[in-house]
């Protein structure tokens, strides 16, 4: 399910590509919006030129987010790369700007389901993940502050009505990526189970949190229980669920959206 969500979004970004933004000459974000200014002035095939563009980010985000993160993400960036050559640049849109907004939107919720799913796009959005894991700071307004640039390029190169578009195309990704990819939405976790142990070393070692470990016991079975409490971001939540069931299907787990965190929300050493 997860492989499928994640060839899904990558797909629709790429139809966003071909059929809203390139016709028009409007740029998409980061490295997806560099290669697209290959594609339109070099010989360079823009899935190619996105592949290529990638690699060194794939490689950081390898070592900094993990081997899964990393199989996600280059599963995404192929088949976006593959989407990009094999579907056809259509004008879908005769209006410049309706082009540059549905386009937006559409490669935003592409990004968002990706993400959602522990991956990315790749390019930019491997930096943001990394300084939002830092920062916590909302993704998708990250990414719209980076691609400024990408704004400035299209200006020079094109014109600046061209330019005006790529931000309104840039601006609704952001936006769409932070109303579908809410990881800057955080929830507690209380995990009651009999293996405190092991579940308390596979948390600290796999999740970027602080973790509290305390004492319980069953009110009906009047047996020892481990109560482990933590505070995730809503995107790292897929991940957490997936080590508890690993450790301990049985275990009991309680997860409600909390309001405000007040004190240490990252661990010591970040």
């Amino acid at each position: 399910m997860q492989l499928l969500a994640i060839v899904a979004g990558s797909i629709i970004i790429a139809a966003a590509f071909n059929l809203f933004l390139i016709p028009h000459e409007v740029l998409s974000s980061g490295l997806s919006g560099v290669s697209m200014i290959f594609g339109m002035l070099t010989p360079v095939d823009t899935g190619l030129a996105n592949f290529l563009l990638n690699f060194p980010l794939l490689v950081l985000g390898y070592k900094k987010l993990g081997r899964k993160f990393i199989f996600n993400t280059i599963i995404s960036v192929v088949v976006i790369s593959l989407g990009l050559y094999v579907i056809p640049v259509y004008e879908f849109a005769n209006n410049s700007i309706l082009a540059s907004i549905f386009g937006g939107a559409i490669v935003g919720l592409g990004i968002g389901v990706i993400l959602r799913q522990s991956a990315s796009s790749g390019g930019l959005d491997i930096v943001a993940m990394l300084v939002a894991r830092k920062k916590d700071f909302p993704i998708g307004t990250l990414l719209s502050a980076m691609n400024g640039v990408i704004i400035v390029i299209s200006g020079f190169l094109f014109d600046w009505d061209t330019a005006l578009n790529t931000l309104i195309s840039i601006f609704v990704t952001g936006k769409v990526i932070d109303a579908v990819y809410t990881h800057h939405v955080k929830l507690t976790l209380m995990i009651i189970t009999t293996k405190g142990d092991e579940m308390r070393e596979q948390l600290v070692e796999n999740v970027y949190r602080g973790l509290t470990v305390l004492d319980g016991m069953g009110g009906y079975s009047n047996q020892q229980r481990n109560i482990l409490m933590t505070v995730i971001t809503r995107y790292e939540l897929a991940e957490v669920k997936s080590l508890i069931m690993k450790v301990d299907p049985q275990a009991f787990v309680n997860i409600t959206k909390t309001v405000e965190v007040m004190g240490l929300f990252h661990k010591q050493s970040a």
